[in-house]
């Protein structure tokens, strides 16, 4: 049975549903806002892995309850432990014993994912990115997944013969895939977007798309400049894209001298992320004294986190 379309609590979705809402059960829309988990996923676990298995109206509605937010929730603590979706059932009962290793099978997933960006074999990568963005949230995804595999990779690909072949063909492709999810994100909504810049001199941040995809998936629109604006320039955008906020993407140095002119005229919050970070760290946290509104992050996680206890996205 699929889920009929939670829409709005206005839209005419039945006696019984509208009930159960009055009754403090949960539509799936509000469970994936509340977790950060959303409904594909919420369906997914439910389907192969019977995790949560909500109540259903007469009409098919999943309904959830407090007790289901939850087993969401501690779910999400043994995903972000590294323990594979497919082993979660077990221990959500029963703990493992103190200092237990619990078997995961990441390891064998970013194997699978070496070896395809090794051998160019894009229908490999992508198919298997796809199984996996179906069974876990963004973020676990980048956590547990995508971030230890850049880190590789780089590992790899020092003095490594055919390493800019593999790095244009992966960084090409993850553009290409997480540009495309943001794409159709951003025609399903409205708001004001938040505007990310690669600050750096390379053609291509795989982090910055990290980063935008994350921010993305909390229906957050965003505009992606993959090459640095000059100082003048990068008010014109704000003002033109009506930004909510900026967030300037580096793995490399920056020029800090140019940095309050880049930011003259920009009347709304500005993160800097990025290695650059702890590249100019003593420089950088004076900064955040002096200019309004100007934040710091290592990576797209804590760029994500704090742009959500901020309120931005």
């Amino acid at each position: 049975m699929n889920d009929k379309p939670d829409t709005s609590a206005q839209e005419d979705l039945g006696a019984d549903f509208k009930k159960a809402l009055d009754e403090g059960w949960l539509p799936i829309r509000e469970v994936a806002r509340q977790t950060g988990v959303n409904a594909i996923t919420l369906r997914a676990w439910e389907r192969r892995y019977g995790l949560v298995v909500p109540q259903r109206t007469p009409k098919g509605h999943r309904l959830y309850s407090a007790e289901h937010v939850q087993r969401i929730l501690t779910i999400l603590t043994w995903l972000n432990r590294g323990v594979a979706v497919s082993q979660v059932k077990p221990l959500l009962d029963t703990a493992p014993a103190s200092g237990e290793v619990v078997e995961n099978d990441w390891h064998l997933l970013r194997q699978t994912l070496l070896n395809a960006v090794t051998r160019l074999n894009e229908r490999t990568l992508d198919d298997s990115v796809n199984q996996a963005m179906a069974l876990y949230p963004p973020r676990t995804l980048c956590e547990q997944l995508l971030m230890p595999l850049l880190a590789e990779l780089e590992q790899r690909w020092q003095g490594q013969f055919g390493a800019q072949m593999e790095r244009t063909f992966f960084y090409s492709w993850l553009r290409s895939k997480f540009g495309a999810r943001i794409y159709h994100n951003n025609r399903q909504l409205h708001s004001a977007p938040l505007l990310l810049i690669n600050q750096s001199d390379l053609h291509m941040e795989p982090h910055l798309w990290l980063c935008a995809w994350l921010i993305s998936s909390t229906d957050c629109p965003v505009q992606v400049f993959d090459w640095p604006l000059p100082p003048g320039e990068l008010a014109l955008t704000v003002e033109h894209l009506q930004a909510r906020g900026v967030l300037l993407y580096s793995s490399k140095a920056m020029n800090l001298a140019q940095l309050p002119k880049l930011l003259n005229g920009i009347n709304c919050t500005t993160m800097i992320a990025g290695p650059t970070v702890c590249i100019h760290h003593a420089e950088l946290s004076v900064r955040t004294t002096e200019i309004a509104d100007l934040y710091l992050a290592e990576d797209p996680l804590s760029a994500h986190q704090a742009l959500l206890q901020r309120g931005l996205i």
